[in-house]
């Protein structure tokens, strides 16, 4: 089947969406599988645990990379063939990770491992732009659902896994999975062909004038930064606070994907919420939901039952807020959803990647009340954004002359 890109809209099958899922959950675990591995990657390096963060923030610095330069492609070249290329590129990758031999080389390897996980970033406005308008946050939703169930539950694989057999397998087997869901994606994605027949340099120019024109994208690109800077904060330093408070290692780091599955399982309802109420109230919930979510574990985090409360209070209220960005940010050009997600998605990881750095530096300075208060803090620059673009500070010289965006 091949789909273009014009006016006509053929509903995607529940076939498809689910396809779309499952691939963007699997290739985004790549990221995520180091975390609860961090203290056995410590460990068998002779790293610090700044410079075991370092290995984190490089990974997700390498996903802003490739999203910058991959992404974009997905409005100029024929989808499917560039999600395939980019999978076995990550197939590569992986394998370079499993066989490291030094800390350089694993850092490298990281980084490239982070790049061709962008492919995720091509998916996704894909299925917004196969979606049919008025299901288009529920299936955003349901696709980003199988994203964060990835980013949970490949702490909980990698955690388990590498506790039984190493941290290297983790990898190796990743690297198989990935040349899988290369034969997957060929037999069951449709063909695209985008009608958009820009220069590289000329989709790059086209995202700068995004950025300038919309202050959607602007607002939704810091906020998404915002949000996953204080999760990755989080996420990073779990391992070090679990070891430190009760003895636990990076299996049970794992498990606590599982936990915040919770919050991924809201994904397709939150879509439906921003379809019916309009995305910006389910932001301003979602803000308010991750804030809660540091001051719960930050007061009541030392007990089992107030860690689990806040790990499900913060990934139910970073998701509500990703679902509800994106839904945003691919209203306001059809032709451009493969440039708006990469302008959103490079922001959104250049915020984790500092979060990963900076939650390990917190760690080491203050301990867990110093990744928390670091969390919290993030979120109460957010609502200050939020705030302050909802009052109408949005760069009024910057905006195209007919007036405010209807997708706000």
């Amino acid at each position: 089947m091949t789909v273009s890109n014009g006016p006509e809209q053929t509903p995607l099958s529940k076939t498809t969406i689910w396809v779309m899922a499952i691939s963007v959950g699997v290739i985004v675990a790549n990221i995520y599988y180091a975390q609860p591995l961090l203290a056995d990657i410590a460990r068998d390096f002779g790293l610090t645990v700044t410079q075991a963060g370092l290995i984190a923030m490089l990974s997700q610095a390498g996903t802003a990379a490739g999203m910058f330069l991959f992404v974009p492609l997905g409005d100029k070249f024929e989808r499917r063939f560039l999600i395939i290329l980019l999978l076995l590129g990550s197939s590569v990758s992986m394998g370079l990770v499993a066989a490291a031999p030094s800390a350089l080389w694993l850092s490298l390897a990281s980084f490239a491992v982070g790049a061709t996980a962008a492919t995720v970033h091509i998916i996704v406005p894909f299925a917004a732009h196969l979606a049919p308008p008025p299901q288009r946050g529920r299936t955003v939703g349901t696709v980003l659902g199988g994203l964060l169930f990835g980013i949970l539950l490949a702490r909980t694989f990698s955690g388990t896994m590498g506790a039984l057999f190493g941290w290297r397998s983790v990898y190796g087997v990743g690297a198989g999975a990935m040349i899988l869901l290369a034969v997957l994606v060929r037999a069951q994605l449709p063909e695209s062909r985008p009608e958009t027949s820009l220069s590289w340099p000329s989709l790059m120019r086209s995202c700068a004038h995004l950025v300038v024109r919309h202050a959607t994208l602007r607002e939704s690109a810091l906020l998404g930064a915002l949000f996953f800077c204080s999760f990755s904060a989080f996420w990073t330093t779990l391992v070090f606070f679990l070891h430190s408070a009760y003895g636990y290692g990076s299996a049970v780091a794992g498990l606590f994907g599982l936990v915040g599955a919770a919050g991924a399982a809201g994904a397709p309802t939150i879509g439906h919420l921003a379809d019916k109420h309009g995305p910006r109230r389910t932001i301003l919930i979602a803000l308010w939901l991750t804030l809660l979510s540091f001051i719960v574990m930050g007061t009541a985090g030392r007990t089992l039952p107030g860690l689990i409360a806040g790990v499900i209070l913060m990934d139910l209220g970073v998701q509500a807020g990703h679902v509800s960005n994106q839904t945003r940010i691919y209203s306001i050009d059809p032709s451009a959803r493969s440039r708006l997600n990469m302008v959103y998605m490079v922001c959104y990881f250049i915020g984790g990647g500092i979060g990963s750095y900076f939650g390990a530096v917190c760690w080491r300075v203050a301990d867990w009340p110093g990744v928390c208060g670091f969390g919290a803090a993030t979120l109460c620059v957010a609502l200050c954004v939020q705030s302050l673009y909802g009052a109408g500070w949005k760069g009024r010289s910057m905006r195209p002359p007919e007036g405010r965006e209807t997708n706000e």
